[in-house]
This record gives C-alpha cells, sequence and structure tokens, in this order.
C-alpha cells in the first residue's frame, strides 16, 4: 500500500542580490525584483545574513534577520 503524503511539495526558488535589488526567480522562470531601500535590514545586512533564509508559504524568511519577505 503507498504511503501517503499531505505534505506540499517543496517550491524553490532563487534568490540574489545586486544592484540595489533583491532578485527572486521562480521554478517557472518568472523573476521579480523588489528595491532593496524597501527592506532596510537587508540593505545593512552581510552576505552571511542575506545567505540564511527559508521559504514560507507566503515568501521568504531571512532567518538571522528575523524578516519576512512576502511574495
Amino acid at each position: 500500500m503507498p504511503l501517503l503524503s499531505t505534505r506540499k511539495n517543496d517550491k524553490k526558488v532563487k534568490v540574489t542580490f545586486g544592484n540595489g535589488l533583491l532578485f527572486v526567480e521562480k521554478e517557472n522562470g518568472k523573476q521579480q525584483a523588489f528595491p532593496l531601500e524597501w527592506f532596510p535590514e537587508l540593505q545593512k545586512a552581510t552576505d552571511e545574513e542575506r545567505e540564511d533564509w527559508t521559504q514560507t508559504d507566503k515568501g521568504l524568511h531571512f532567518n538571522k534577520l528575523n524578516l519576512d519577505v512576502s511574495l
């Protein structure tokens, strides 16, 4: 008998930073760009702080900054 799971498949996104912007690329290739001035914590953050994120149901959570970005 197969094992059933109600857990949704993890959605994967690619997160990069450049030219004062936060870029989020979704699995389907669509890309969104957000000015870092909207997120002063991210603008001032170190690379280590920016790289420590997890995807949530509503967007991204930057763990070391305790910051949520809705997508």
